[in-house]
């Protein structure tokens, strides 16, 4: 049985798939970068953990 070609077949938005995925393979290296970045400069304690957490339940509600 022969593969579709992934050139031919079109998804969402009239993107070829292999253009989709050359697209979420950017979008993958984008967000890996960038949250390379976001890291703290050193690990939380746990009183500092345990803050954040009472934070952002606080903020959710």
């Amino acid at each position: 049985m022969t593969e579709p070609d992934p050139d031919k077949l079109k998804g969402p938005g009239g993107l070829t798939l292999r253009q989709i995925h050359e697209e979420v393979k950017r979008s993958v290296a984008r967000d890996r970068q960038t949250h390379a970045q976001n890291k703290p400069a050193q690990k939380l304690n746990r009183w500092q953990r345990f803050v954040r957490y009472v934070c952002e339940k606080k903020g959710k509600s």
